[in-house]
């Protein structure tokens, strides 16, 4: 079942184990009141939209999607480290240099429209499709479990000098080592477990759920379609915007991580871990968190030179790998890896405390399953 919404607000026309620079590593409103947004106009199982895509949808499982336009953008970054350095001045020069995939940039046409989260996939909306489908998560099923908050933990004892403990079977979805409530985005996920959610909406409801593609994503984060302004981040190219637009590693989250304080933002946004989704400004096409709170999996393959053979009109990633890209940063990552051209990766099997999932839905009603 989804219901169509009357939208009424604004929308126009790095890497655990694999690549996590942040291991270690005002607000806005959230859905708007009653009287905002007009109550259920139309209940869709199978059936056709009443004209065209409405600006938005809700789902069975609760998940608000907006209608993302077609349009055109340049996709990537080619800021060279010299010119980083000015922003960034505390980050070593080898982390600078190694964004060579983000280059080259270039032209990206979202030739169809698309529906996007509206937020991050909530705790209660993945438990609410466990309960329903029977599905077991990654981290319960192999009995491994995920990765967790614990302040007696010591990164320098780890191998890897991790920013969190696992894996162990106690962290899971349901427990990232810290206190979460039902509207936070849900953590310690891979990306299979993304895929299972979306293929068991797309059954349930007749309509093709997926995750975005990593141009999609891109496109919807900058949210600037048409108009040719590139910026790094949706408040501008300041590091400091994200103090009212993200939940990113501030001096809230510092307090707990002090040998990592030097790349904290010189601000507090009263989250020392996640946030409940919907906190913070939305962007030009009235998605939430799209940089922070939690790390995105997307639908592609990783490819460090994928930028250069990019077919313009919707790509769709490499057509084999090993890695799947994921994007926007998380409540513990510092700023230079939540920029909008930033791009992380790793196994369809990693899950982390740092990354949860945003879907995506097709506006076409004829998309099958």
């Amino acid at each position: 079942m989804v219901s169509v919404f009357t939208h009424t607000g604004a929308c126009p026309g790095a890497r655990p184990a694999g690549k996590d620079p942040g291991k270690g590593p005002g607000k806005g409103a959230g859905l708007r009141p009653a009287a905002a947004v007009a109550a259920v106009l139309l209940v869709l199982a199978g059936t056709a939209w009443p004209d065209k895509p409405p600006p938005m949808i809700e789902n069975s499982l609760g998940m608000s999607f907006m209608l993302i336009p077609a349009g055109d953008f340049l996709m990537g970054s080619d800021e060279t480290p010299a010119a980083l350095a000015k922003t960034y001045p505390q980050y070593e020069t080898r982390r600078l240099q190694d964004l060579s995939d983000e280059g080259p940039v270039h032209r990206v046409r979202i030739t169809r429209p698309f529906y996007l989260g509206r937020h991050e996939v909530t705790v209660g909306q993945f438990r609410r499709f466990l309960e329903a489908s029977g599905y077991v998560p990654e981290s319960i099923a192999d009995g491994t479990g995920g990765y967790g908050y614990n302040p007696a933990y010591d990164p320098a004892t780890s191998p890897r000098g991790d920013a969190f403990e696992g894996r162990d079977p106690r962290y899971s979805w349901h427990n990232p080592g810290f206190s979460q409530g039902d509207d936070h985005p849900v953590l310690n996920v891979t990306w299979n477990d993304a895929v299972a959610l979306a293929d068991w909406l797309s059954r349930r409801e007749g309509r093709r759920y997926r995750l975005p593609t990593e141009a999609e994503w891109e496109y919807a984060c900058r949210a600037h379609a048409g108009s040719g302004q590139r910026t790094r981040y949706q408040g501008g190219d300041d590091p400091a915007s994200l103090l009212t637009t993200a939940n990113t590693f501030d001096a809230t989250a510092a307090a707990n991580w002090p040998r990592w304080a030097h790349f904290a933002l010189p601000g507090h946004d009263g989250f020392a871990f996640t946030a409940p989704v919907g906190s913070f400004a939305p962007n030009g096409f009235g998605l939430y968190d799209m940089h922070g709170n939690a790390w995105e999996w997307v639908a592609d393959w990783y490819g460090e030179d994928t930028y250069a053979n990019s077919p313009e009109k919707d790509p769709q990633g490499p057509a084999e790998g090993n890695r799947r890209v994921r994007r926007g940063g998380s409540w513990h990552t510092w700023s230079l890896y939540a920029r909008c051209a930033y791009r992380n990766w790793n196994s369809p099997q990693t899950r982390y405390t740092l990354v949860g999932m945003r879907l995506a839905l097709d506006a076409d009603p004829g998309s099958p399953p």
